[in-house]
């Protein structure tokens, strides 16, 4: 099975390596030509081309006419699917983040300890 050149699928859209790529030149919120696009990732034009499209028709990207130049732009909201589908599993991550951060301030305050009664000798009888 072969997968679709213009995918409307956002998922589907930014499964392509290169077009994450494309995501993060325009991440930035500025307009840009595709020549720009083609010199900030090094690729060539009709390569960067054809990812601009499937962005496009997937609603990840907008275009408008300028002169005699296409300008690309990023629109966050059409990856909004995917922020939403993310934010399902960020229980996870604020879990394991809680976590590390318990276990980093009991190491801690274990080291505080430690120095505290080192620096503090017993006093003889």
């Amino acid at each position: 099975m072969t997968r679709k050149a213009y995918p409307t699928d956002v998922f589907s859209a930014i499964a392509e390596p290169r077009r994450r790529e494309v995501i993060t030149v325009l991440s930035d919120g500025h307009e840009y030509a595709v020549n720009e696009i083609v010199l900030r990732m090094k690729i060539a034009q009709p390569a960067v081309s054809k990812h601009l499209g499937a962005l496009r028709k997937a609603g990840v990207v907008t275009v408008v006419k300028r002169g005699q130049h296409r300008m690309y732009r990023l629109n966050a909201a059409g990856l909004k699917p995917v922020h939403d589908w993310v934010k399902v599993f960020e229980r996870y991550w604020t879990h394991q983040v809680d976590q590390i951060k318990q276990r980093a301030e009991r190491k801690a305050l274990e080291r505080m300890i430690r120095l505290d009664e080192g620096s503090n000798p017993k006093e003889e009888e």
